[in-house]
């Protein structure tokens, strides 16, 4: 069981109580690696035999861990993460329920849910830091600067970054999906439905579905000074209607960024080189690049 879904499970027998020793140890967690027991009554302000309840009951959830070391402390567990970031946006009216999951991964939970209005949408929950530490802060641009950054904290910037990329392209029409809300680490964003264009073997119209991908790189490129920076056939998907839709935007860059044109051509030479080896389309790099950059 992923941690979202303990948290989906648990989330609606949580109790306000519950929810402020969460957001108390979320908060202390800037200042410790494991907040110290002896902080927390003054913190919460619950009295020694509540706060000893809220806490087993955590505990015993899956959504905290007791450390004990040259002194007890708490720390969250990315389940007690993912309900505070659903209790948010159940509140703000976003959520209303959850479904299904769309698809789990190293760096991203994807579950489906329903708006309060019934409307079908995508809950992704970003997973970046607590298990590749070292990979993302080599590899991220906007972690690799700081020396001391929590999984929280970079999970967080994740979905920062993927949402501003998401509400600046999908008003200029390139296929992504809507932006709706974030909070903390969790994106909601307009449904999801196909599969990755990496596992198909066939398609009706390779060439077609190429200059669509071509299209909305371009559109992202002059449109909004957008690109990817991570686009390959695993973060495009082939809907059930055989349009695609680019997803994964936490590493975008804007145009006037020191290395913007090499990771342009990078993101368009993993397309081309793809449908190239796999479908045997004809569309070159150059004419590709010149495509998108006129």
């Amino acid at each position: 069981m992923s941690s979202a879904d303990i948290a989906v499970k648990v989330f609606r027998t949580l109790e306000p109580e519950d929810f402020r020793v969460l957001q108390v140890i979320e908060a202390d967690m800037r200042r410790h690696r494991y907040i110290p027991e002896k902080e927390l009554p003054k913190l919460t302000k619950l009295n020694l035999r509540e706060l000893d309840f809220r806490l087993s009951r955590l505990g015993k959830f899956g959504l905290i861990e007791r450390w004990a070391g040259p002194y007890t402390g708490y720390v969250l567990y990315t389940a007690g993460y993912d309900c505070l970031a659903i209790n948010a946006l159940v509140k703000a009216g976003v959520l209303e329920a959850f479904g299904k999951p769309l698809g789990v991964g190293k760096e991203s939970d994807v579950y489906d849910a329903l708006t309060p209005k019934s409307e079908r949408v995508a809950v992704k929950f970003h997973r970046l830091g607590r298990t590749s530490f070292r990979q993302t802060r080599r590899v991220r641009g906007y972690v690799a600067q700081r020396h001391h950054i929590s999984w929280l904290y970079q999970s967080r910037l994740a979905a920062e970054k993927e949402f501003e990329a998401l509400k600046l392209v999908h008003p200029y029409g390139v296929a992504v999906p809507k932006p709706i809300s974030r909070n903390r680490h969790v994106v909601v964003m307009g449904m999801i439905e196909g599969a990755e264009l990496a596992e198909f073997n066939e398609i009706p119209n390779p060439e077609k579905a190429l200059r669509e991908i071509l299209s909305n790189i371009r559109r992202a490129y002059v449109k909004a000074s957008v690109i990817h920076a991570d686009l390959s056939e695993f973060n495009i998907i082939m809907q059930l209607n055989w349009h695609i839709l680019i997803i994964d935007w936490p590493q975008f860059v804007k145009k006037d960024h020191p290395n913007a044109e090499k990771l342009l051509e990078r993101d368009i030479q993993n397309i081309v080189h793809f449908f190239k080896r796999k479908f045997k389309t004809k569309t070159s790099l150059k004419d590709a690049l010149n495509y998108v950059k006129e």
